[in-house]
């Protein structure tokens, strides 16, 4: 038989203190243990890929000074959080670490401030709502729609990786439109560049309409990121260990 889960000492097993006052009565607060288990429900329910989750602000390795730099802005970000009254557009070339740095940001923002977040990969997110579709899926667009609507900050990862056309335009400048005129949190990443380095890629524009481009420069700063290919470096420490 499993031995029951130890009470917590503070609080007796309540989730809350007593904090007595010098002057005037005592008051409750809630228990660290109580913020604990809120925190690692907030995290469940954020959506982090497994392969992600252990991204933190410590363990982002940079090199470069503008991935310094992009560290700086992200974790101010952070620290201010709720004062920011913009989101945030981390563009740069694959590889760069925008996706560590956007999971470290959700992992700060619900330990240290308990803030409901949640994390979708654009190209994942758009096969969920054309799923939604089928019969027999048991769901309906609203229903995926409305945590992403209504959760307080929200990561879409790789905007721009669909190829571009009028459903996703109009898709994306959906959920866009919504956060903005509710001025939730929004954070995206892209390896779509607004001037890229040859002539022949596309540019964020091209790949997600005007329309949606200019939404997103109102409702966000955006942090340029370009260094060294993490990717790059991994697989050749994998190469080096086989040899």
């Amino acid at each position: 038989m499993a031995s029951p889960d130890p009470v917590c000492e503070e609080c007796d097993g309540t989730g809350y203190r007593i904090l007595d006052q010098a002057e005037g009565p005592s008051r409750a607060v809630e228990c660290r243990c109580r913020q604990g288990q809120r925190s690692e429900y907030l995290l469940d329910q954020a959506r982090i890929p497994r392969r992600f989750q252990r991204c933190e602000f410590e363990n982002y390795h940079g090199i470069s000074p503008k991935q310094q730099l992009a560290k700086q802005q992200v974790e101010r970000f952070g620290r201010e959080y709720p004062v920011p009254e913009y989101g945030l557009l981390l563009m740069g070339e694959p590889g760069v670490g925008k996706t560590h740095l956007a999971v470290a940001l959700v992992n700060y923002l619900v330990r240290e401030k308990r803030v409901a977040c949640l994390f979708y990969d654009f190209q994942d997110l758009l096969k969920e709502i054309q799923n939604s579709y089928n019969s027999d899926s048991g769901t309906s667009e609203l229903a995926v729609l409305q945590p992403v609507f209504t959760t307080e900050v929200l990561v879409l990862d790789d905007l721009g990786a669909r190829k571009p056309s009028a459903w996703v335009a109009d898709t994306l400048s959906h959920v866009i439109s919504t956060r903005y005129n509710h001025v939730r949190t929004t954070l995206f990443t892209t390896n779509f560049l607004d001037k890229p380095s040859r002539k022949e890629d596309f540019t964020l524009t091209d790949r997600i309409s005007e329309r949606v481009r200019s939404r997103l420069h109102e409702m966000c700063r955006t942090v340029d990121i370009s260094g060294e290919d993490f990717r790059k470096d991994i697989r050749k420490a994998d190469h080096r260990a086989l040899r």
